[in-house]
């Protein structure tokens, strides 16, 4: 073998020893860079896989971790997907290992927990608004993700009440924190504080640009015993409820409810007090614009019977239209009060005697819808008897009929006292004979 090619060998066993010796390096220094880890340990990690109950997350070590489903978020997901995805960046605490095994359990939970405390406190103290995505609806309010598991009550959710939560589980809310107490676990945080917050905020800006009599859409928000509010664009204004139709309205609730969409025109706007009364009945054709075209006098129509008064009742004979029967219209006998012959809510036949729709009156009749009754024959009156006025005159005075009883007109007997004109002129005529 020739010098040349023995060189070329020793040179090539030189450079495997090299590189032998290289990967040896190489190999001692990966394993000096595997963290040593025990429990309770904070590591860095990457999402490699998720299933339905558990997460790989790869931290760097010889083996990948595990994230079961539990560990994932202070409150109860069902699937890991809803609390991680692939590739997302995540601090986790060491919960057990064993190499022995290859099992590395982690936990996300716990990190976040620790953390969420000392930013609750601050977000507390700052009011800072924060978003947090429902994960429950439960008795009583809303469960939200914010590190630890955080309660938003049910009168805490709404401006205006809420009956029924189903559809907010997985809504983002916004959110500010009212109570934390980490002894008993316990964080409150309410959506209607911010809520109320720019409310008041962009009320002052709206009620600038208001003006009395302006007819607006508007929203029903909330129903009362004495009206409804209305969201006219960011604001609320109250129609009372006589306001509500043209005719009498018992309770708001029998007109609209709430989230119904409605015309209303500004009846007045105080800045001050920042209070706006609306109408929906001013939006609406007033009923005694089209008595005219509905009635004439003459018609018989029904009604019912509204108000009694001592001088007659009034009785609607369409929504919001009353006209008056007086009492000596309401029955052909006399009577003393149309209590005697009517009552509220009875429904009557009236006879339409004058309109006068600007003035809004109109006079009925109830009497002249029906037969006048026929009158009993008069019965024979008896002559009448001369009444003795003794007995009405026993009491008179001794000197008073000592006065009487001296006029030769007058006759005294146990009957009583009786004069006469044709006795009296009898009298005097016997004197000329």
């Amino acid at each position: 073998m020739s010098d040349e090619v023995k060189v070329q060998d020793q040179s090539q066993e030189v450079q495997e020893v090299q590189e032998t010796a290289v990967s040896q390096a190489e190999a001692e220094q990966a394993l000096n860079n595997v963290a040593v880890l025990k429990k309770g340990a904070t590591v860095k990690g990457k999402i490699v896989k998720v299933d339905a109950d558990q997460a790989f997350v790869d931290i760097g070590y010889k083996y990948d971790g595990v994230i079961p489903v539990r560990e994932l978020s202070s409150v109860a997901v069902e699937n890991a997907g809803q609390a991680v995805e692939i590739g997302q960046e995540v601090e986790l605490k060491v919960v057990s290992i064993n190499d022995a095994k290859e099992t590395l359990v982690l936990s996300k939970r716990v990190v976040d927990n620790e953390k969420a405390w000392d930013t609750l406190q601050g977000q507390l103290e700052s009011k800072e608004i924060i978003e947090a995505t429902v994960a429950e609806v439960v008795k009583g309010g809303l469960v939200v993700d914010i590190g630890v598991r955080g309660f938003v009550p049910a009168s805490m959710v709404e401006r205006q009440f809420v009956e029924d939560f189903s559809s907010y589980k997985g809504r983002t809310l916004r959110l500010r924190v009212k109570e934390i107490d980490r002894e008993k676990n316990k964080v409150i945080l309410s959506q209607k504080d911010v809520l109320d917050e720019e409310y008041e905020a962009n009320k002052k800006k709206i009620i600038e640009g208001l003006q009395v009599g302006q007819v607006l859409d508007g929203t029903v928000q909330r129903l009362t015993q004495f009206g409804a509010f209305i969201d006219i664009g960011g604001i609320d204004g109250l129609v009372h409820i006589s306001e509500m139709a043209w005719h009498h309205v018992e309770q708001a609730s029998d007109v609209v409810k709430e989230g119904d969409k409605v015309k209303v025109q500004i009846l007045k706007l105080d800045p001050a007090t920042e209070k706006i009364s609306l109408s929906i009945k001013a939006t609406q054709e007033g009923p005694w614009s089209k008595v005219d075209r509905e009635f004439k006098a003459g018609d018989i129509v029904s009604g019912t019977v509204k108000r009694l008064a001592a001088f007659g009742a009034f009785v609607e004979i369409a929504p919001g239209v009353e006209g008056l029967v007086h009492i000596s219209q309401i029955a052909h006998r006399h009577i003393g009060t149309p209590h005697e012959v009517l009552k509220e809510g009875q429904e009557v036949q009236v006879k339409i005697l004058e309109i006068n729709a600007a003035e809004k009156r109109v006079s009925l009749s109830i009497k002249e819808t029906e037969e006048a009754p026929v009158a009993p024959a008069a019965a024979a009156k008896p002559e009448r008897e001369r009444q003795p006025r003794g007995d009405r005159d026993r009491g008179n005075s001794a000197s008073h009929q000592k006065e009487i009883a001296g006029n030769e007109n007058v006759s005294l007997s146990n009957q009583g006292l009786s004069l006469t004109l044709g006795e009296r002129f009898g009298d005097k005529l016997s004197k000329f004979k």
